[in-house]
């Protein structure tokens, strides 16, 4: 049993919490917020211990890794922290804001030889796994292009004090809530990306930008498009079309793989869609597990930090982009 502490215990913290209360393989023992009143009802709730500072976390022995669901602009130096103080480490997406400074906490991890994992939790579902399978196992031909779609609703209600709608920690709109998720995907699907052409509006939110749309190119010639929301109904989408057929995930809850292979013989049409539904299943739950694990088997966690520390270098130019109203170059 991998004994964790919380840093964090907003409403994607305590998301994280809920999510192994029966596991076998990780509980959550300690909590630290920045005020323990607002943390005090959910702490007593889940037999979590409060204590006042991260170093408290960081010298308690009895802690044997920290998940970090803070501000984005703290995780470098939480990151470098818990590494120096041996801590294994899973801290929620996005990993860093910057590449220089996602190499300096991917440095301090590798330097104290603990297990890093960044929390994106869409990997883990099985209709991804399913996507991924007929993707890269070739059935569906020379990959043309990839869409994504995900959105949501919480940049409507965002209160005025929230570090979320500060443009600092959620620069390029719905990017750092949501289309970060989207670039890792594409990213595990297709592979490196080269170029980025991305707009932000403000449709529905009343304190930040709520709307990203981006336009990619990928290394290996296939285009993309992004399309994410803070401010409209919960939906998400992941589609990739190509020569022999089309393929996607759909469903806020990722429910559903349909697969529909082109018909043979001939120009136009498809054959019959091949249909999985997988209901119920708990990403938070999948991906803690698999941090766990990592540390148990002394190996790297699954999402590839190679992939991560591109889809950084990713979302830096989307907001370059955004910026400069103009392509960008990836790297």
């Amino acid at each position: 049993m991998i004994r964790a502490a919380i840093v964090g215990l907003g409403w994607w913290g305590q998301n994280l919490v809920n999510s192994v209360r029966d596991s076998e393989a990780i509980r959550f023992t300690t909590a630290h917020t920045r005020t323990q009143a607002t943390a005090a009802g959910f702490c007593a709730e889940a037999g979590l211990r409060w204590v006042g500072s991260l170093d408290a976390v960081l010298n308690d022995k009895q802690i044997d890794a920290v998940v970090f669901a803070t501000p984005h602009t703290q995780h470098t130096d939480q990151v470098t922290r818990a590494a120096a103080a041996g801590k294994h480490v899973f801290v929620e997406k996005p990993f860093s804001l910057s590449l220089v400074d996602a190499a300096r906490a991917r440095q301090a991890a590798d330097a104290a030889g603990i297990v890093l994992a960044i929390g994106f939790n869409r990997r883990f579902h099985p209709s991804m796994h399913l996507l991924k399978q007929a993707v890269a196992g070739g059935r569906l031909g020379t990959l043309v292009t990839i869409s994504a779609e995900q959105t949501a609703l919480a940049g409507i209600s965002l209160a005025k004090d929230s570090w979320r709608v500060s443009p600092a920690e959620a620069p390029a709109g719905a990017m750092t809530a949501i289309g970060v998720h989207l670039v890792d995907g594409m990213i595990d699907l297709f592979g490196p990306i080269r170029q980025v052409y991305a707009e932000v509006a403000r449709r529905a939110a009343p304190l930040a930008d709520d709307t990203t749309d981006v336009l990619l190119r990928f290394a290996n010639g296939a285009s993309g498009h992004i399309f994410c929301s803070t401010a409209a109904t919960p939906h998400y989408r992941m589609a990739v079309y190509g020569t022999k057929g089309f393929a996607e995930v759909l469903g806020h809850s990722m429910t559903l793989f349909r697969l529909v292979p082109a018909a043979g013989g001939g120009a136009h049409g498809a054959a019959d869609p091949e249909v999985t539904e997988t209901t119920g299943f708990n990403m938070l739950n999948a991906e803690l597990e698999a941090f766990a694990a990592s540390i148990v088997a002394k190996r790297p966690f699954p999402t590839p930090l190679d992939q991560i520390m591109h889809g950084v270098e990713v979302f830096e130019a989307v907001a370059a982009s955004v910026a400069a109203g103009a392509p960008v170059s990836v790297g």
